[in-house]
């Protein structure tokens, strides 16, 4: 967290996006219940439409050397369904990447635009891009290579009408994104926090649904929740992001 991190209401924060619609982009199950889950739960009540994008299905994470990666798939996919019923996530979308090996391809930036395209979102959220190096959890390489992809279909890519010409040729025209929120952020980037407030509870919920991922749950429910009480700062509970304003109204592209 930095000082100069503006702190806004779930409900200044859709104001303030204009956020209709949001398209969240995780790389594994659990995801984006960790980074922004308080986030989308109190957009999605103030009545945002929320889509999860998962690039791969999470089939090697978890403890359980036993299981096949196909069951591992079935039961992760089923874990996080049921987090986003508990989030108010409208829609939760699977793509075929390899976990663990995700890689910003020409492929994978197509098949973002073509959400992106097809959703039109007025805020997008996802990884950074950079790692941070004061938490190397946090920088997982398909993280890094998930918020690149995004970032990469975020611009040029979307609002080019000559890049991906085929999903033009589907209808999928070409569009400006607006707003990208930016998780697992370098200090030094964060330049805001989400009081959420009366949705931290929500957020644990969600993540306690991923039965798989948690050795110790207890431990995970005191990280996650001292997690949110230092973003805030002071006698609440907060999420912190890079907000990144893409096409602001007097944004001249190629500039």
């Amino acid at each position: 967290m930095t000082s100069a991190a503006e702190i806004l209401t779930p409900a200044q924060l859709g104001q303030q996006l204009g956020a209709r619609r949001a398209l969240a982009f995780g790389a594994h199950p659990d995801d984006v219940d960790f980074g922004a889950s308080a986030t989308l739960a109190a957009l999605a009540e103030e009545g945002t439409e929320v889509t999860l994008v998962l690039l791969t299905a999470g089939d090697a994470g978890g403890f359980d050397t036993g299981r096949s990666a196909e069951e591992t798939a079935r039961i992760r996919l089923a874990e996080q369904q049921a987090a986003a019923e508990v989030l108010g996530i409208r829609e939760v979308i699977l793509l075929g990447e390899r976990d663990g090996f995700v890689e910003p391809s020409y492929e994978l930036i197509g098949e973002v635009v073509r959400l992106m395209r097809t959703h039109r979102p007025d805020a997008v959220l996802s990884f950074h891009p950079e790692r941070n190096w004061d938490r190397m959890q946090a920088a997982h390489p398909d993280h890094l290579a998930c918020g690149e992809a995004v970032v990469r279909a975020a611009y040029p890519a979307v609002e080019n009408p000559f890049a991906y010409p085929e999903l033009a040729e589907q209808g999928l025209e070409a569009f400006r994104i607006k707003h990208l929120l930016l998780m697992g952020a370098p200090a030094e980037r964060v330049n805001l926090r989400v009081d959420v407030t009366g949705f931290q509870d929500r957020k644990i919920e969600a993540l306690s649904r991923h039965f798989t991922q948690h050795r110790d749950a207890e431990r995970m429910v005191g990280f996650v929740t001292d997690q949110m009480l230092r973003i805030h700062g002071g006698d609440g509970y907060a999420e912190e992001f890079h907000h990144v304003v893409v096409n602001a109204p007097d944004t001249i592209s190629g500039f």
